[in-house]
């Protein structure tokens, strides 16, 4: 069964990133389950997800974290285990795995991920699937967070929109604070198979995606081939 993971650098939703997930499952109606723990299951977040996926032939799902035993009567695992795709959503990403943790959610994911489950998300939905990124889930200043490591690389959302990100993505990097890795644009994205990249995706010809490295003490940015798929 092949392991799949598309990720992409902002955490907003577009129907185009969705779809193409969606037909990533090989299923003609998949279900679709959108996990807004990052946001604090924002209803706005919420919201936009259940209009795009309206325009999608898809079965959309919800899974929340801020509930209780009297309002939420499946388990995360019986949730979890009726899904074709599982989108992350932004927001902190160091309280959502922290989260995750604690109700063992994580592992969950793990386990669907390893049985084929398409996994995707933008912004702290795609930073949380690989060793380490930059994360603004601290006060101050952008600092590191460590994620699952599904992919042993590290990860660097908002390339192109955030202007700090770039450089300190480099400066970790160069400092071996951070592994080599993977950088998305805002509206770039990759497609993973069994670790490795399948395919680069964009919404248009300006956004990309990257793979960083350290070469003879500098730093190195190799383009990843995209197709374009917007608007």
């Amino acid at each position: 069964m092949n392991k799949q993971l598309f990720i992409y650098g902002s955490g907003r939703h577009t129907r185009p990133f969705l779809d193409y997930i969606a037909k990533l499952t090989g299923k003609p109606r998949p279900t679709m389950c959108f996990i807004p723990t990052a946001s604090g299951d924002d209803e706005g977040y919420i919201t936009s997800f259940y209009e795009v996926c309206s325009e999608l032939n898809v079965h959309p799902h919800v899974l929340k974290v801020w509930i209780s035993s009297y309002s939420q009567q499946e388990t995360y695992t019986e949730i979890i285990e009726k899904m074709d795709a599982i989108i992350v959503g932004g927001g902190n990403t160091l309280n959502m795995l922290a989260i995750w943790k604690a109700q063992g959610i994580d592992l969950l994911l793990k386990k669907a991920y390893d049985k084929g489950v398409v996994m995707g998300g933008g912004s702290a939905g795609s930073l949380c699937w690989f060793n380490a990124g930059t994360t603004d889930s601290r006060p101050k200043e952008l600092s590191i967070v460590k994620g699952m490591r599904f992919i042993d690389k590290s990860h660097c959302p908002h390339y192109n929109s955030e202007k700090s990100r770039r450089p300190l993505y480099h400066k970790n990097i160069l400092q071996g604070s951070l592994s080599e890795g993977y950088a998305c644009d805002d509206r770039a994205a990759i497609h993973f198979i069994n670790g490795e990249v399948q395919q680069g995706v964009s919404l248009d010809s300006e956004n990309h995606a990257y793979y960083v490295f350290e070469k003879n003490g500098e730093i190195a940015e190799e383009r990843i081939p995209s197709i374009v798929i917007g608007p």
